[in-house]
């Protein structure tokens, strides 16, 4: 069986980096490119190996003849990157933060058009994904629910996608909107954090943290608490590799870790 060639854009950055490594220690995955946007080299010296860097997606792309191309950079580069890779029929593993609904619905569009598969995640911690499921199970029994993020100072987009998307898979569970308690006054405003649909969200951004997620839900004398915390970047491996498997069998968009695992 031919290994998955993969090209992985955002090589530099410090997520690529990490994919780039899990990649090296597989047998039935390829590294066979890299991109970056500035780049003083032809080649990049990886593991025993070099392989082709690049500033040009698609260029690289008809050269290595990839089946999938693996993006954790931007919003807006996550884009361009899939419109390319789309027209070139390669595949997508994205685990870009900050995607809108709209950029979500053009991968969908892109998936179709040009027959490829795509995995989109917010979050490729299987942990994460585990705890989606959780609160989903748990929406269905409680009517008051809270969620607190925490990540690093850096993050760029707050509330996470994950919060978001953890947030949504427990209204679908729960059928109705959660209940809220307003609070008569606040003395500092948006001290109750942001709502989507009675489900309060918090985001805490500290160099003290990595990821992490807790999911409160409360009742009539009891609490419920669902915690997850990522210590390092390594925590989203296992998911991106299964995710690179996976993305080259199927044709379609799937969206969420937690949604793939579904279907295994």
């Amino acid at each position: 069986m031919k290994p998955i060639r993969v090209v992985v854009n955002g090589a530099l950055g410090r997520m690529g980096q990490e994919i780039i490594n899990a990649i090296a220690k597989q047998d039935t995955i390829e590294l066979v490119g890299a991109v970056e946007k500035e780049v003083t080299q032809k080649y990049l010296p990886i593991v025993g190996k070099v392989v082709r860097f690049s500033s040009d997606l698609d260029s690289l792309l008809e050269e290595c003849d990839a089946n999938a191309v693996v993006d954790f950079t931007t919003a807006e580069a996550s884009m361009v990157a899939a419109r390319i890779a789309a027209k070139r029929k390669v595949n997508l593993v994205i685990g870009t933060t900050g995607l809108s609904e709209e950029n979500i619905a053009e991968i969908d569009q892109l998936c179709q058009k040009c027959d490829i598969g795509a995995v989109v995640a917010p979050n490729f911690s299987l942990s994460a994904a585990v705890l989606i499921k959780l609160a989903e199970l748990a929406a269905r029994f409680f009517d008051h629910a809270e969620i607190i993020e925490m990540h690093h100072d850096k993050k760029v987009d707050a509330p996470s996608g994950t919060a978001i998307n953890t947030a949504k898979a427990m209204l679908k569970a729960h059928g109705k909107p959660f209940t809220y308690p307003k609070t008569k006054t606040e003395v500092i405003p948006r001290t109750r954090g942001g709502q989507i649909k009675g489900i309060a969200i918090h985001s805490l951004r500290s160099p003290g943290f990595m990821a992490g997620q807790e999911v409160i839900f409360s009742g009539e004398g009891q609490r419920l608490s669902l915690h997850m915390e990522t210590i390092s970047r390594e925590a989203y491996m296992p998911g991106v590799i299964l995710a690179i498997k996976e993305v080259v069998k199927r044709k379609g968009l799937i969206y969420g870790l937690d949604s793939l695992l579904e279907k295994l």
